[in-house]
């Protein structure tokens, strides 16, 4: 018998539930990376294009193949898209910090339900 199944029923569930937390927080902090790195690319890509003439030449990656398009209708997609990755990655924040809450609220109460003593992860 294992020590996990010596607990008493509450305490496991707790236990079970703090696991999944971790696992969510590891999920929203890798899905945030990831709407970071896409909010750099694109900013970076916005930056590039401000010292570029309008008459310039400009195309966009779609899939495998280059289409030419109006700098100004590139210039609109990847500010649009700026937006709603900045506003994604806020709502992920906000996600996050919740889950921690939560996290750290359950960890308290495991540590005195199991009378261990209080410290940081």
């Amino acid at each position: 018998m294992s020590d996990v199944e010596q607990l008493p029923q509450n305490v496991q569930e707790r236990l079970a539930r703090l696991q999944q937390l971790q696992g969510m927080l590891q999920s929203l902090a890798m899905q945030r990376q990831r709407l970071d790195i896409d909010l750099s690319e694109t900013e970076r890509a916005l930056k590039t294009l401000v010292g570029v003439p309008s008459e310039t030449k400009v195309y966009k990656s779609v899939g495998a193949i280059l289409v030419e398009k109006p700098k100004d209708d590139i210039v609109k997609e990847l500010t649009e898209n700026k937006e709603l990755l900045s506003i994604r990655t806020k709502a992920l924040e906000k996600q996050e910090g919740k889950a921690r809450e939560r996290l750290t609220g359950l960890q308290q109460t495991l540590q005195k339900e199991l009378n261990l003593p209080s410290g940081g992860p």
